[in-house]
């Protein structure tokens, strides 16, 4: 059961990256649209390309495990962020869906920062590594057992 666990949070994670790294390149490719309507919103336009870069960086890291929980807290954050800027008009069912969906996507974070599923990830790999060391460090620590031969009478 751990091995399924471990390659659906590897599959969650592939999921809830993609969404990130598309919308990021996507407004990378057409950052004065994204400006224009970061101004028509009310927010500098000049927070443009932190966002951008902000949603590529964060979900490669998710994708690959690279500091998991951080950047699933940053994109918790994130997602309700744009959820109470960009998708509070709930007269419009589009906004109101969008909000939800960034809600949504808050919770999944959160999930992912709470129960840290990071198999099969970079932090993984680094924790087998830290793990490694410290039993590598505790063996050298020991003290040499020495047998004496105690002379025969």
């Amino acid at each position: 059961m751990i091995v399924i666990n471990g390659f659906v949070a590897l599959i969650g994670r592939i999921l809830l990256s993609a969404l990130f790294i598309l919308a990021g390149f996507g407004k990378v490719g057409d950052i004065s649209s994204f400006a224009g309507y970061m101004t028509s919103l009310g927010l500098p336009a000049s927070l443009a390309w932190p966002a951008a870069i902000f949603e590529i960086v964060a979900g490669f890291a998710i994708l690959f495990g690279i500091f998991t929980r951080l950047f699933a807290l940053l994109l918790a954050g994130f997602c309700i962020v744009t959820a109470l800027t960009a998708h509070s008009n709930f007269a419009d069912p589009m906004q109101q869906a969008s909000f939800l969906k960034n809600v949504a996507l808050a919770g999944g974070f959160l999930v992912l920062f709470a129960y840290n599923g990071v198999s099969h990830s970079l932090d993984s790999l680094r924790a087998r590594r830290r793990e490694a060391v410290t039993q590598r460090e505790i063996i050298v620590e020991r003290d040499p057992v020495v047998v004496r031969e105690t002379p025969k009478v």
